[in-house]
């Protein structure tokens, strides 16, 4: 499985970077935009994205019916600080959330059940 992070705050992507790399998860690249995240699509593939729900020039609410548009496949995990973002998230589309509160373990259970679901497509 490849995972695309989509985060404006450089720690976060180190961190989540960190953590899916030791666990043996290939993380294809990092963007910190929305703009830059449509760009990194047009050359590169991923099979998961997680995508924080607040990028500062276009919100997760409008970037993931785009993302659905153009590559139905991708599954998409949302990022967000705040629990109550969860049902608006769904709404939007994704497939999952995680609070950045919770134990990155939450994050790859997520990760599992994504990989469990695409080797089965």
């Amino acid at each position: 499985m490849r995972v695309l992070i989509a985060d404006d705050q450089p720690s976060v992507r180190s961190a989540l970077k960190l953590v899916l790399e030791q666990q043996g998860i290939d993380v294809a690249g990092d963007v910190s935009d929305s703009r830059e995240l449509l760009a990194w699509f047009k050359n590169n593939q991923a099979d998961l994205l997680l995508l924080d729900w607040e990028l500062p020039d276009q919100p997760g609410k409008q970037i993931i019916p785009i993302l659905r548009a153009r590559y139905p496949k991708l599954s998409v995990i949302v990022l967000n600080s705040r629990q109550q973002t969860r049902t608006e998230a769904i709404a939007a589309g994704a497939d999952g959330f995680v609070s950045k509160g919770d134990p990155p373990e939450y994050l790859l259970s997520l990760l599992a059940t994504a990989q469990r679901a695409d080797r089965q497509k």
